[in-house]
């Protein structure tokens, strides 16, 4: 038996599903955080919460790594740990160093800190000659402008260190490039209470679909689990609407894909993580939009652990641990699993969510997550502002998709405008 270090988490799945993965692999995990208070919010219906399973929870200022490395030294004195883990990614480069600092398993903390900056992951990339877009950084609105004219629109501007799509917009013109540039400065700290870095990122707007080639790396070798599909809306944001694994794609496409996000890995340093790569499948070729050295969120891992039988989350504890993953797949009666997320489009309180009774329990639906009447309600400008989401398999092809964006049809959100 194991015993691992959590630090911070999210509240969402991936909070459940690592420590069900720890549990299930015979280990024991301390949770540490700065502010237990975040976490002490109801788990989904017919579940406990994540942190009954802990070992310890302990808290300390997990915003301060000078302070925090000391602390957690004297700690693993005390209690011992194997390794260090967390599925919050403003985390990540915080369990490199402590994995570092302690002697345990883990990628090199510069590698993780490149790629959780997407500033920097274009430097490293472009120099290593792994394709993305035509890009510039910039210090200031004066900059971007600048550099907008340059580059020419339609523009993608992005802030270089937040996740979840948020401030991410596409713009077309000057005014569109001054309202974005306003609405990241505006937003100094991120959702975990840490100091944001000002620079801002313009990159040209790739056409085509986007996918992510799901990857585990270790012992020097990345290894492709598969590619999923993505479905984006709510311009000029991109909001995520639903996932398919496998991705509906040509043998060729796909290959390409997968070529593209190895490299990219690669070209980071990157080992001993799962590694969730998002690429737009251009005209020109595959590009890469960014690298996550951590497993998928938004319940793609669920889906490939559907299809395949292949434990994402598993793997991420494995690789941390300093062990080699399972990365065998099975025959699970599945071809195709899907998910879609309910957006709202409206500002209030839910009231209800109509439809609803009709998606549960219909044959082939895996999960249906769906949020509580009085719950507010704001329009989605980014990942974070779901009222659920429906998951759906099919045994015979790749019809998942097909299937599960025929039940949010039938799901109307009713909201109480304030």
């Amino acid at each position: 038996m194991a015993h691992l270090l959590v630090i911070e988490s999210w509240v969402g799945s991936m909070s459940r599903l690592l420590p069900r993965a720890i549990r299930e692999g015979g280990h024991e995990f301390t949770f540490l955080t700065r502010d237990l208070h975040h976490y002490l919010r109801s788990a989904p219906e017919g579940t406990a919460h994540p942190l009954l399973a802990a070992r310890n929870v302990l808290t300390a200022e997990t915003n301060d790594v000078a302070s925090l490395l000391p602390e957690v030294e004297r700690l693993h004195g005390a209690l011992g740990f194997d390794a260090v883990v967390t599925s919050c990614d403003y985390y990540l480069p915080t369990v490199a160093r402590i994995a570092a600092r302690l002697g345990l398993p883990g990628p090199a903390p510069e590698s993780v800190e490149t790629a959780c900056r997407k500033d920097a992951t274009r430097h490293v990339l472009g120099r290593a000659g792994v394709p993305g877009p035509r890009f510039a950084v910039c210090a200031d609105r004066a900059e971007a402008e600048e550099a907008a004219r340059e580059l020419g629109f339609p523009l993608v501007v992005k802030p270089v260190d937040l996740c979840a799509g948020m401030y991410v917009r596409r713009v077309d013109d000057e005014r569109d490039l001054a309202e974005a540039c306003r609405a990241i400065t505006d937003f100094p700290l991120n959702a975990r209470g840490q100091v944001r870095a000002p620079v801002l990122l313009l990159e040209e707007l790739l056409d085509g679909p986007e996918v992510s080639v799901e990857t585990v790396s270790f012992d020097g070798t990345t290894h492709v689990v598969g590619v999923t599909d993505k479905s984006l809306a709510g311009a000029p944001a991109f909001i995520e609407t639903g996932h398919m694994f496998p991705a509906a794609l040509a043998p060729a496409e796909a290959a390409a894909a997968q070529d593209t996000a190895v490299r990219a890995v690669e070209a980071l340093g990157l080992d001993s993580v799962v590694a969730h790569t998002e690429i737009r499948l251009t005209g020109a070729g595959p590009r890469v939009v960014e690298v996550n050295p951590r497993p998928a969120g938004n319940r793609i891992t669920e889906l490939i652990r559907h299809v395949t039988g292949l434990d994402l989350a598993a793997a991420c504890v494995d690789v941390a641990l300093g062990r080699t993953p399972d990365l065998r797949q099975r025959d699970t009666g599945l071809r195709s699993a899907a998910v879609g997320f309910l957006v709202p489009d409206t500002e209030g309180t839910l009231e209800s969510i109509e439809g609803s009774g009709q998606v549960h329990g219909v044959q082939g639906v895996l999960e249906v997550q769906l949020a509580e009447p009085g719950r507010a309600v704001k329009a989605a400008g980014s990942n974070n502002e779901y009222l659920g989401h429906v998951m759906a398999g099919d045994a015979g092809g790749l019809g998942a998709r097909g299937r599960v964006e025929s039940l949010l049809s039938g799901l109307r959100p009713r909201v109480s405008v304030r």
